[in-house]
């Protein structure tokens, strides 16, 4: 049987699969080049793919083509899905489309006088000193609004005339939208009327209806508004990407993984859940990974062609309820991960006086230079440039027919012109290596300042953290972000350039369902909280297909001092003072005081229940070397860093055993990643197969 675990990210999609059939590890075997295997207890075997996220001469989806790849079947035959066990997919299409703006049409239907709620927010300004304000744009295309009202107590004050819904549910229709949001004042208390709204659209055809009571059962109209029409904007999208990877694999259990960091059935993916779901499985991947490697406290790095994700971790996953991506207001459980646009496909562009890097990406079509598709420089190309990646270790994936290895001519041309360039406006003296150089060190700054607000900004002391570094580029930068910041401990795991798929084989089913309380927090309120969870708990549950598997619960509520917005989860108890305990330790890390004269709030509480799934061991390796004898290099080339050349040893990753030792600068080759040891670094084997890098500085611990 196979298993499958996919990532599609915005330059690369990596595949991982399990498999026990010898015949398909001896037909891969001679293509070692492409992919790798390794070689598990039990007669099982892992086996590493990656294929570009887009090559529309090629494939229609980089997904489905993985797995026809790794089973060995042309791209007209059906997929024999008899022999797939589970797919397991991290998505990026919801973020995509989102970022694009190319969801589906919605209409918004909301409580008369509110026709311009969602517009006017909460009237913060992102940037105090601006003066023109651009506001990002609405998600729907078109307003309702219907004459109906609860007050705050329950009591009905305008009841819903039908005939009036029903003729302006009848324009919009005709007007070709398929998809609404439904949003009423007070409506996460007292649902009927969003009931009985949502009951007509469904008659008329509506294809997609996200009701807010359902969607985010929260008060506040804003943030309960805005994750409806996120959600309406972007199932429809969702639903037609699953339906057609389903439609290639009919009959096989298909998930995805949630923005929170759990899976979830195929059929129950919703476009609130779908925003980080990329991202998510590398969370995952890095943290159940590291806790396995023995590390408690880790920064998780995953750079990867598009962008860079960072989160941090102490003991449990860390989430946070209000996001913003993209403009869009969300108010739904994700991950707390932290992301900028600077990855091994960001450009590099000189404006005249300044080095920038990034936004922009250059993809996996045309790619950065050295892809072969007459793409612009990229942090890629700079690396190439300065030794730091060799095109005969890299994959030969590139060019139209998908076969060349990267082209180091074209960025060496491209890097000389723009360092002439860069002469003539600044009659600086440089050479193209250290304008290669230079870009890297901005696209570090940048990458270490997204993990300076994870964890400097909330009062953790970075210096004494692992840093987990994966992603396609993340090895080629891990030092450097590490003595920015002055960790001292970087690990990389063997999968680190395919983690995030690895990471949904790690991953659990999780459902996490939230109920709104405000009310002060006494001991006469736990009875009511405590009934409050069971409730929560048996709707999680309904999400969960196998009723007798392992399941553990945890139970948060969210706190704040009267008279203030910002929360903080705690895990709730049956005693008020270990609860007050736990917020006031919280606060006083984060804000630096507390004041015990004010009453606490609970805000809410959330209850997860976490389904344990069978997830792939880690083999041990063995030494077969004795201590002695030193690993071998394949070749020494040049590497410029720190300021000079540097001739450097380059390792393949499968030459080296438990307990070899590489002092930089030196460079680890693997099949789906390359790891640069820079100076005042060493690297160590162990042997579970973990390369851990330590400052030479600190010594092993």
């Amino acid at each position: 049987m196979l298993k499958f675990f996919a990532d599609r990210g915005g330059t690369f999609t990596d595949i991982v699969a399990v498999t026990n059939n010898q015949a398909i590890i001896d037909r891969l075997s001679k293509h070692p080049e492409r992919f790798l295997i390794v070689t598990l207890p039990n007669q099982q075997w892992i086996i590493v793919y990656k294929v570009l996220s887009e090559n529309p001469e090629l494939y229609q989806d980089a997904a489905i083509q993985g797995i026809r790849d790794i089973m060995g079947i042309a791209s007209n035959e059906p997929i024999p899905t008899e022999a797939i066990e589970v797919v397991k997919m991290g998505t990026t299409v919801a973020t995509n489309a989102l970022l694009e703006r190319k969801g589906d049409r919605v209409v918004l239907l909301i409580t008369k006088g509110f026709k311009d709620a969602l517009r006017i927010g909460y009237q913060n300004r992102p940037n105090i000193f601006a003066r023109q304000i651009i506001l990002p744009t609405m998600l729907y295309e078109q307003v309702i609004e219907i004459d109906e009202r609860y007050d705050a107590n329950g009591n009905e004050l305008v009841s819903i005339n039908i005939e009036q819904v029903k003729s302006d549910l009848q324009a919009v229709y005709h007007t070709g939208i398929r998809s609404c949001a439904i949003v009423f004042m007070h409506s996460d208390r007292y649902p009927k009327h969003e009931q009985q709204i949502a009951q007509f659209a469904q008659e008329f055809g509506f294809t997609q209806i996200s009701v807010s009571h359902q969607v985010s059962p929260l008060m506040k109209l804003v943030s309960r508004g805005d994750t409806t029409v996120v959600d309406a904007y972007l199932t429809p999208i969702l639903h037609r990407y699953v339906n057609q990877v389903a439609s290639q694999l009919p009959s096989v259990k298909l998930m995805f993984i949630k923005s929170d960091g759990g899976l979830v059935a195929a059929e129950q993916f919703q476009g609130k859940d779908s925003i980080l779901s990329g991202p998510a499985g590398g969370i995952v991947g890095a943290i159940q990974t590291s806790k396995r490697a023995g590390f408690e406290l880790v920064i998780t790095f995953d750079m990867g062609g598009t962008s860079t994700d960072v989160a941090h971790f102490k003991g449990e996953y860390e989430r946070q309820l209000y996001s913003e991506i993209a403009g869009a207001r969300m108010r739904v459980p994700v991950l707390a991960i932290n992301t900028i646009a600077a990855g091994g496909g960001s450009v590099l562009s000189f404006d005249g006086s300044s080095y920038r890097v990034g936004p922009k990406s250059a993809g996996s079509i045309p790619g950065p230079a050295c892809y072969r598709r007459g793409g612009p420089l990229a942090v890629t190309d700079a690396n190439v440039m300065l030794g730091k990646i060799h095109p005969q270790y890299f994959p030969s994936v590139f060019g139209i027919d998908g076969n060349l290895p990267l082209d180091k001519d074209i960025v060496i041309q491209k890097f000389t012109q723009l360092t002439q360039d860069i002469q003539a406006a600044t009659l600086n003296d440089c050479t193209p290596e250290q304008v290669a150089a230079g870009f890297i060190a901005i696209a570090v700054e940048n990458m270490a300042n997204a993990i300076k607000k994870i964890s400097l900004q909330r009062g953790y002391d970075v210096s004494q953290y692992v840093l987990c570094c994966f992603g396609g580029a993340g090895g080629q930068v891990a030092c450097l972000i590490a003595d920015t910041l002055g960790m001292k401990k970087i690990f990389l795991h063997p999968y680190a350039g395919v983690l995030s798929a690895y990471g949904m084989g790690l991953a659990d089913v999780r459902a996490i369902r939230e109920g709104g309380v405000e009310q002060a927090l006494t001991q006469a309120l736990i009875p009511n909280l405590q009934q409050l969870m069971e409730y929560l708990e048996t709707q999680a549950r309904s999400e969960m297909d196998e009723a007798n598997a392992q399941t553990e619960i945890v139970q948060k509520v969210n706190l704040k001092y009267e008279g203030t917005n910002s929360t903080l989860t705690v895990n709730f108890a049956d005693d008020v003072v270990l609860i007050r305990q736990e917020f006031e330790d919280e606060h006083k890390s984060r804000y630096g005081f507390i004041q015990l004269e004010k009453t606490l709030i609970v805000e809410s509480a959330s209850v997860e229940v976490i389904q344990k799934m069978d997830t792939p061991e880690e083999p041990l390796i063995i030494r077969t070397r004795p201590l002695e004898e030193v690993p071998i290099s394949v070749e020494t080339v040049k590497m410029f860093t720190a300021e000079r050349w540097h001739d450097t040893p380059i390792y393949r990753r499968e030459d080296l055993q438990p307990e070899d030792i590489l002092n930089g600068p030196a460079i680890v080759v693997e099949k789906i990643s390359t790891i640069v040891v820079e100076p005042n670094w060493q690297a160590r084997l162990s042997a579970q197969n973990h390369l851990i890098l330590q400052h030479l500085s600190t010594g092993y611990r």
